[in-house]
């Protein structure tokens, strides 16, 4: 195995077990032992478990790049791009049950120790956020765009949250349903906004 595919190794395990564990309760030998490394040739990839943190981060964000391309890709409306955002809490049920969301727990705990990494953590989140309010200007919601994206934002990260405490699948399905209700009120405000004559 080359060294890059070993290094690719070590951080998908990073990114499972900081999700699963949390980043502080995750040590070297823990990382080490999930890739079957010596800590010797651990150490030639890795000095230090913030370094492995930032290539964490940057993989999450990677993967969010290519989430969201991917939804502009298979939809032309943003409703339904819209849609496909609050729909990842049901795709990813089992594991938000079992540990939150993995960003939303990420930004949490480096904000509570105050880590360096903690701004580089949150944008990740930023990434929905812009991506989202692009989403509901496409819609006609220019000005309330951002309120709106952090609105949705901030109800997903909710249900994710309780989710976890209350290992309850139906209340991420009412909640689902919650917001896309809330998604077609903002659609239909759109619609109200475009046919209004301008004076």
């Amino acid at each position: 195995m080359g060294a890059s595919d070993t290094r690719r190794q070590i951080v998908e395990a990073a990114d499972r077990l900081f999700y699963e564990r949390g980043f502080e309760a995750t040590s070297f030998a823990d990382i080490a032992e999930a890739v079957g490394l010596s800590r010797g040739n651990f150490y030639y990839h890795f000095k230090a478990k913030d370094e492995i943190l930032a290539a964490v981060i940057e993989r999450r964000a990677a993967k969010t790049h290519a989430m969201l391309r991917e939804w502009e890709g298979a939809s032309e409306s943003a409703r339904e791009r819209i849609r496909a955002f609050v729909h990842i809490l049901i795709a990813n049920k089992t594991m938000i049950m079992a540990h939150g969301c993995p960003v939303g727990t990420l930004c949490s705990e480096l904000a509570r120790l105050e880590h360096v990494a903690k701004n580089d953590a949150s944008g990740i989140l930023s990434l929905f956020r812009d991506w989202l309010a692009r989403q509901f200007a496409a819609l006609g919601r220019q000005a309330e765009a951002d309120a709106l994206a952090l609105h949705i934002l901030m109800r997903s990260q909710g249900v994710a949250a309780l989710a976890a405490a209350f290992r309850d699948e139906e209340f991420i399905r009412r909640e689902v349903e919650a917001m896309e209700a809330w998604l077609e009120n903002q659609c239909a405000a759109a619609s109200s906004l475009k046919s209004r004559p301008r004076l």
